[in-house]
Protein backbone atom coordinates (compact mmCIF):
# COMPACT_ATOMS: atom_id res chain seq x y z
CA UNK A 1 0.00 0.00 0.00
CA UNK A 2 0.97 3.59 -0.57
CA UNK A 3 1.42 5.73 3.06
CA UNK A 4 2.11 8.86 1.64
CA UNK A 5 -0.85 10.76 2.84
CA UNK A 6 -0.38 8.83 6.43
CA UNK A 7 3.17 10.78 6.31
CA UNK A 8 1.22 14.55 6.35
CA UNK A 9 -0.37 13.60 9.56
CA UNK A 10 -0.39 13.85 13.28
CA UNK A 11 -1.47 10.42 14.25
CA UNK A 12 -2.89 7.05 12.09
CA UNK A 13 -6.07 6.94 11.00
CA UNK A 14 -8.39 3.88 9.56
CA UNK A 15 -6.62 3.99 6.72
CA UNK A 16 -4.03 1.92 8.25
CA UNK A 17 -4.45 -1.58 7.81
CA UNK A 18 -3.43 -2.82 11.40
CA UNK A 19 -4.56 -2.35 14.80
CA UNK A 20 -4.12 1.52 16.05
CA UNK A 21 -4.69 0.14 19.77
CA UNK A 22 -2.77 -3.05 19.35
CA UNK A 23 0.90 -4.19 19.02
CA UNK A 24 1.13 -6.07 15.69
CA UNK A 25 4.88 -7.56 14.60
CA UNK A 26 6.83 -7.11 11.47
CA UNK A 27 5.65 -10.03 9.20
CA UNK A 28 1.91 -9.20 10.42
CA UNK A 29 2.68 -5.54 8.69
CA UNK A 30 4.03 -7.18 6.18
CA UNK A 31 0.87 -9.45 5.56
CA UNK A 32 -1.43 -6.42 5.59
CA UNK A 33 0.30 -4.70 2.76
CA UNK A 34 2.77 -2.78 4.63
CA UNK A 35 6.55 -3.23 3.58
CA UNK A 36 9.83 -3.01 5.88
CA UNK A 37 10.76 0.26 4.06
CA UNK A 38 7.02 2.29 4.26
CA UNK A 39 7.27 1.11 7.85
CA UNK A 40 10.68 2.49 8.56
CA UNK A 41 9.53 5.51 7.30
CA UNK A 42 6.03 5.85 9.27
CA UNK A 43 8.39 4.95 12.37
CA UNK A 44 11.18 7.55 11.57
CA UNK A 45 7.93 10.03 11.15
CA UNK A 46 7.06 9.11 14.38
CA UNK A 47 3.68 7.74 13.64
CA UNK A 48 5.04 4.10 15.04
CA UNK A 49 7.43 2.88 17.30
CA UNK A 50 8.82 -0.46 18.70
CA UNK A 51 7.30 -0.80 22.42
CA UNK A 52 10.39 -4.63 22.01
CA UNK A 53 12.57 -5.25 19.33
CA UNK A 54 10.31 -6.95 16.67
CA UNK A 55 7.11 -5.33 17.91
CA UNK A 56 5.57 -2.35 16.43
CA UNK A 57 2.80 0.22 17.98
CA UNK A 58 0.57 2.94 16.55
CA UNK A 59 2.57 5.52 19.16
CA UNK A 60 -1.14 7.12 19.55
CA UNK A 61 -1.73 4.23 21.42
CA UNK A 62 0.28 5.46 24.54
CA UNK A 63 2.02 3.14 27.06
CA UNK A 64 0.16 0.89 29.41
CA UNK A 65 0.81 -2.39 31.08
CA UNK A 66 -1.75 -4.26 29.15
CA UNK A 67 0.27 -3.22 25.96
CA UNK A 68 3.67 -3.94 27.24
CA UNK A 69 2.27 -7.04 28.04
CA UNK A 70 0.84 -7.26 24.71
CA UNK A 71 3.71 -6.72 22.77
CA UNK A 72 6.35 -9.26 24.54
CA UNK A 73 3.15 -12.03 24.17
CA UNK A 74 3.94 -11.54 20.35
CA UNK A 75 7.44 -13.11 20.61
CA UNK A 76 8.21 -14.96 23.63
CA UNK A 77 6.72 -18.52 23.93
CA UNK A 78 4.23 -19.48 26.30
CA UNK A 79 6.47 -21.73 27.92
CA UNK A 80 9.00 -18.57 28.40
CA UNK A 81 9.59 -16.27 31.30
CA UNK A 82 10.87 -13.36 31.31
CA UNK A 83 13.28 -11.83 32.87
CA UNK A 84 15.94 -9.01 34.36
CA UNK A 85 15.48 -5.29 32.66
CA UNK A 86 11.94 -6.34 30.59
CA UNK A 87 10.88 -8.10 33.91
CA UNK A 88 11.16 -4.70 35.41
CA UNK A 89 9.32 -2.69 32.57
CA UNK A 90 6.50 -4.69 32.25
CA UNK A 91 5.80 -4.72 36.01
CA UNK A 92 6.28 -0.60 35.81
CA UNK A 93 9.63 0.37 35.83
CA UNK A 94 9.88 2.73 33.48
CA UNK A 95 13.36 3.93 33.48
CA UNK A 96 15.14 0.36 34.09
CA UNK A 97 15.46 0.19 30.09
CA UNK A 98 18.81 1.59 29.21
CA UNK A 99 18.35 5.03 28.06
CA UNK A 100 17.57 5.07 23.90
CA UNK A 101 16.95 1.08 24.54
CA UNK A 102 13.95 1.58 22.28
CA UNK A 103 15.90 2.73 19.02
CA UNK A 104 18.73 -0.28 20.15
CA UNK A 105 16.37 -3.13 20.33
CA UNK A 106 18.64 -5.27 22.73
CA UNK A 107 17.27 -8.55 22.98
CA UNK A 108 14.83 -9.45 25.57
CA UNK A 109 15.83 -11.96 28.55
CA UNK A 110 13.40 -14.66 28.85
CA UNK A 111 14.23 -18.27 30.71
CA UNK A 112 12.89 -21.08 31.17
CA UNK A 113 12.78 -22.91 34.79
CA UNK A 114 16.04 -24.92 35.24
CA UNK A 115 15.96 -28.33 32.65
CA UNK A 116 13.84 -27.36 30.11
CA UNK A 117 16.62 -25.90 27.57
CA UNK A 118 16.59 -22.24 25.98
CA UNK A 119 15.23 -20.38 23.44
CA UNK A 120 17.61 -20.19 20.09
CA UNK A 121 16.92 -16.57 18.14
CA UNK A 122 17.84 -13.31 17.91
CA UNK A 123 15.24 -11.71 19.11
CA UNK A 124 16.17 -13.62 22.96
CA UNK A 125 18.48 -13.47 25.09
CA UNK A 126 18.17 -16.72 26.36
CA UNK A 127 18.77 -19.75 29.19
CA UNK A 128 17.97 -21.51 31.90
CA UNK A 129 17.70 -20.20 35.26
CA UNK A 130 16.78 -21.84 38.77
CA UNK A 131 13.42 -19.98 38.81
CA UNK A 132 10.85 -21.73 41.94
CA UNK A 133 7.64 -21.50 41.32
CA UNK A 134 6.68 -18.75 43.72
CA UNK A 135 9.00 -16.33 41.33
CA UNK A 136 6.91 -16.81 38.67
CA UNK A 137 3.44 -14.81 38.02
CA UNK A 138 1.48 -13.65 34.87
CA UNK A 139 1.30 -10.08 34.18
CA UNK A 140 -2.04 -9.42 31.57
CA UNK A 141 -1.27 -13.35 29.86
CA UNK A 142 2.89 -13.13 29.92
CA UNK A 143 4.70 -15.13 32.52
CA UNK A 144 7.28 -13.01 34.24
CA UNK A 145 9.69 -13.04 37.29
CA UNK A 146 8.24 -11.61 40.40
CA UNK A 147 9.43 -8.46 41.38
CA UNK A 148 11.20 -9.85 44.19
CA UNK A 149 12.98 -12.12 42.37
CA UNK A 150 13.61 -9.37 39.37
CA UNK A 151 15.39 -6.99 41.89
CA UNK A 152 17.43 -10.36 42.77
CA UNK A 153 18.41 -10.66 39.50
CA UNK A 154 18.81 -7.47 38.55
CA UNK A 155 21.44 -6.50 41.14
CA UNK A 156 23.99 -9.17 40.07
CA UNK A 157 25.06 -7.61 37.06
CA UNK A 158 28.55 -6.59 36.03
CA UNK A 159 27.89 -2.89 36.00
CA UNK A 160 27.86 -1.61 39.48
CA UNK A 161 25.69 1.78 38.27
CA UNK A 162 23.19 -0.97 36.28
CA UNK A 163 22.79 -3.21 39.29
CA UNK A 164 22.16 -0.23 42.01
CA UNK A 165 19.90 2.28 39.48
CA UNK A 166 18.19 -1.27 38.50
CA UNK A 167 17.58 -1.96 42.03
CA UNK A 168 16.17 1.18 42.69
CA UNK A 169 13.70 1.80 40.34
CA UNK A 170 12.95 -1.75 41.80
CA UNK A 171 12.17 -0.57 45.15
CA UNK A 172 10.39 2.87 43.80
CA UNK A 173 8.02 0.77 42.40
CA UNK A 174 7.56 -1.52 45.54
CA UNK A 175 5.74 -5.27 45.76
CA UNK A 176 8.14 -6.55 48.24
CA UNK A 177 9.94 -5.90 51.45
CA UNK A 178 13.26 -4.41 52.26
CA UNK A 179 13.44 -7.63 54.63
CA UNK A 180 12.45 -10.34 52.73
CA UNK A 181 14.66 -8.55 49.69
CA UNK A 182 18.03 -8.89 52.36
CA UNK A 183 16.92 -12.08 53.44
CA UNK A 184 17.05 -13.57 50.63
CA UNK A 185 20.51 -12.47 49.03
CA UNK A 186 22.32 -15.67 50.77
CA UNK A 187 20.25 -17.91 48.37
CA UNK A 188 22.33 -16.98 45.31
CA UNK A 189 25.60 -17.55 46.89
CA UNK A 190 28.46 -18.78 44.70
CA UNK A 191 26.16 -17.58 41.56
CA UNK A 192 27.73 -14.84 38.92
CA UNK A 193 27.93 -11.09 40.11
CA UNK A 194 26.45 -12.10 43.96
CA UNK A 195 29.64 -10.08 44.71
CA UNK A 196 27.43 -6.71 43.19
CA UNK A 197 23.76 -8.25 44.77
CA UNK A 198 25.78 -8.28 48.25
CA UNK A 199 27.45 -5.17 47.84
CA UNK A 200 24.95 -2.48 46.76
CA UNK A 201 21.22 -4.56 47.67
CA UNK A 202 21.77 -2.76 51.34
CA UNK A 203 21.67 0.63 49.50
CA UNK A 204 18.79 0.32 47.15
CA UNK A 205 16.73 3.32 47.89
CA UNK A 206 12.72 4.25 46.36
CA UNK A 207 13.52 7.94 46.70
CA UNK A 208 16.53 7.49 43.97
CA UNK A 209 13.55 9.99 40.73
CA UNK A 210 16.09 8.08 37.83
CA UNK A 211 19.32 6.02 37.56
CA UNK A 212 21.10 9.30 36.64
CA UNK A 213 20.64 10.37 40.70
CA UNK A 214 21.58 6.56 41.60
CA UNK A 215 24.63 6.94 39.45
CA UNK A 216 25.47 10.19 41.40
CA UNK A 217 24.44 8.75 44.65
CA UNK A 218 27.28 5.59 43.90
CA UNK A 219 29.99 8.23 43.09
CA UNK A 220 28.94 9.96 46.23
CA UNK A 221 29.62 6.83 48.48
CA UNK A 222 32.76 6.07 46.53
CA UNK A 223 34.16 9.54 47.07
CA UNK A 224 34.05 8.57 51.27
CA UNK A 225 31.10 10.99 51.58
CA UNK A 226 28.51 11.06 54.79
CA UNK A 227 25.77 8.97 53.49
CA UNK A 228 23.86 11.07 51.88
CA UNK A 229 19.65 11.90 52.12
CA UNK A 230 17.66 11.64 49.35
CA UNK A 231 15.01 13.84 47.94
CA UNK A 232 15.75 16.56 50.96
CA UNK A 233 13.13 19.18 51.35
CA UNK A 234 15.01 22.40 52.19
CA UNK A 235 12.53 25.13 53.88
CA UNK A 236 13.15 29.17 55.37
CA UNK A 237 10.70 29.99 57.78
CA UNK A 238 8.33 27.53 56.52
CA UNK A 239 9.12 27.99 52.41
CA UNK A 240 9.75 25.74 50.55
CA UNK A 241 13.20 26.66 48.84
CA UNK A 242 13.68 23.11 46.71
CA UNK A 243 14.03 19.41 46.81
CA UNK A 244 17.76 18.40 46.22
CA UNK A 245 18.52 14.88 44.85
CA UNK A 246 20.89 14.39 47.64
CA UNK A 247 22.37 16.32 50.37
CA UNK A 248 24.10 16.37 54.12
CA UNK A 249 21.75 18.63 55.86
CA UNK A 250 24.68 18.98 58.54
CA UNK A 251 27.13 20.92 56.30
CA UNK A 252 24.40 22.64 53.72
CA UNK A 253 26.21 20.39 51.05
CA UNK A 254 23.96 19.06 47.98
CA UNK A 255 24.34 17.65 44.39
CA UNK A 256 21.95 17.12 41.75
CA UNK A 257 21.64 15.04 38.82
CA UNK A 258 20.26 17.21 35.45
CA UNK A 259 19.65 14.62 32.88
CA UNK A 260 18.60 16.29 29.88
CA UNK A 261 14.81 15.38 29.84
CA UNK A 262 13.70 16.71 32.87
CA UNK A 263 16.60 19.85 32.71
CA UNK A 264 16.80 20.68 29.01
CA UNK A 265 14.17 23.44 28.32
CA UNK A 266 14.86 26.98 28.96
CA UNK A 267 11.52 26.84 31.33
CA UNK A 268 13.58 24.00 32.83
CA UNK A 269 16.46 25.61 32.94
CA UNK A 270 15.48 29.05 34.29
CA UNK A 271 13.72 26.95 37.01
CA UNK A 272 16.55 25.41 38.41
CA UNK A 273 18.58 28.75 38.49
CA UNK A 274 15.50 30.64 40.60
CA UNK A 275 15.72 27.66 43.09
CA UNK A 276 19.17 27.27 43.16
CA UNK A 277 19.76 31.18 43.73
CA UNK A 278 16.96 30.52 46.33
CA UNK A 279 19.31 27.71 47.64
CA UNK A 280 22.46 29.64 48.03
CA UNK A 281 21.13 32.64 49.84
CA UNK A 282 20.48 30.40 52.23
CA UNK A 283 24.16 29.43 53.03
CA UNK A 284 23.36 25.60 50.76
CA UNK A 285 26.29 25.06 48.59
CA UNK A 286 24.30 22.44 45.32
CA UNK A 287 26.92 21.25 43.15
CA UNK A 288 25.12 20.25 39.78
CA UNK A 289 26.15 17.60 37.34
CA UNK A 290 25.35 16.30 33.98
CA UNK A 291 26.17 13.15 32.45
CA UNK A 292 29.53 14.37 31.25
CA UNK A 293 30.65 14.00 34.94
CA UNK A 294 28.94 11.08 35.50
CA UNK A 295 29.40 8.72 32.62
CA UNK A 296 31.84 10.51 30.68
CA UNK A 297 35.30 9.56 29.45
CA UNK A 298 37.25 11.52 32.06
CA UNK A 299 35.16 11.64 35.11
CA UNK A 300 36.12 13.54 37.80
CA UNK A 301 32.74 13.45 39.73
CA UNK A 302 34.13 12.29 43.38
CA UNK A 303 36.95 14.75 43.31
CA UNK A 304 34.34 17.90 42.78
CA UNK A 305 31.64 16.16 45.06
CA UNK A 306 34.80 15.63 48.01
CA UNK A 307 35.88 19.31 47.24
CA UNK A 308 32.33 20.90 47.26
CA UNK A 309 31.44 18.75 50.15
CA UNK A 310 34.95 20.46 52.00
CA UNK A 311 33.98 23.96 51.00
CA UNK A 312 30.62 23.50 52.56
CA UNK A 313 31.99 22.43 55.59
CA UNK A 314 34.64 24.59 56.01
CA UNK A 315 31.69 27.57 55.99
CA UNK A 316 29.32 25.63 58.26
Amino acid sequence: MRIDHLLTRSHLDDDFPLPLDHPFTVSMAEAAGVTRYNLSRLIDAGLIRHPVRGVCLATQAGDSVRLRAESLSLIVPDDYVVCDRHAGWLHGADMILAPGENQVLRPISVFRPAGRGRLRRELADSGERNLRPSEIMVVDGVRVTTRLRTAWDLGRQRSRDASLSCLDQMFRIGGFDREEFLAGIPRFRGMRWVTRLRELGPLADPLAASPGESCLRLRWIDAGLPSPELQVAIRRDGVLLGIVDLACEKVRYAAEYDGEEWHSSTEQINHDHTRRTGLAYDDWQVDVFDKTHVFGRRVNVEQLLRQGYAAALARS
